[in-house]
């Protein structure tokens, strides 16, 4: 059972299409998706790395504190399951992305793995290692030899600044400075240890 979401806290959050199919098959379905996202998670989360693969993605998010939530989707009551809040946004997203994916390309039923899996981020060098495995996904899945050769994911907005959802200087100051980001994203594919 994955942990429960909780407000203020950092989460590794991914999934995977049903069986063989792909969630995204052309460039539009990407894009798609991220205006789909934001619609739903970034009222509720800051994102600090993503990366879409055709038949998987990863996410990593902090959640917003209890009020910018509850502000964010016009919720009075403060007595509210916050996971469940959450989860819902993720519903939706997955939802409604799947619902436009299915009539583009004349498919039916579930798209998404049914549940997406979430692994709190509880420790610094966790944290730094997922931001690169993250990054570092495509390269690891043989699409492409180096991060920033893969056009759907956050690495660009890091190397190519500009009017982004990203956190991004939230995760550049972790690394200390984007030469020393950058510097990491160089060498060898990290594995994820937990």
């Amino acid at each position: 059972m994955s942990p429960p979401f909780l407000p203020e806290k950092i989460y590794h959050v991914y999934t995977h299409a049903n069986g063989s199919d792909n969630l995204f098959r052309i460039n539009d379905n990407y894009d798609y998706f991220l205006k789909k996202y934001q619609k739903y998670i970034s009222p509720v989360a800051k994102t600090l790395a993503y990366c879409l693969m055709p038949n998987h993605f990863h996410f990593l998010i902090r959640l917003k504190n209890e009020n910018e939530i509850l502000a964010s989707l016009d919720i009075c009551n403060k007595d509210i399951d916050f996971s469940k809040v959450i989860s819902l946004q993720w519903s939706h997203l997955l939802n409604g992305y799947s619902q436009a994916y299915n009539k583009m390309f004349d498919r039916r039923g579930s798209l998404f793995q049914p549940r997406i899996k979430r692994k709190p981020i509880d420790q610094d060098d966790y944290l730094t290692t997922v931001v690169l495995y993250i990054h570092w996904n495509p390269v690891k899945h043989g699409f492409v030899e180096k991060p920033i050769d893969w056009m759907f994911s956050s690495i660009h907005d890091y190397v190519y600044p500009s009017d982004t959802f990203i956190a991004r200087d939230e995760i550049i100051n972790w690394f200390g400075n984007i030469e020393q980001f950058l510097n990491f994203h160089t060498g060898t594919v990290p594995v994820l240890s937990k």
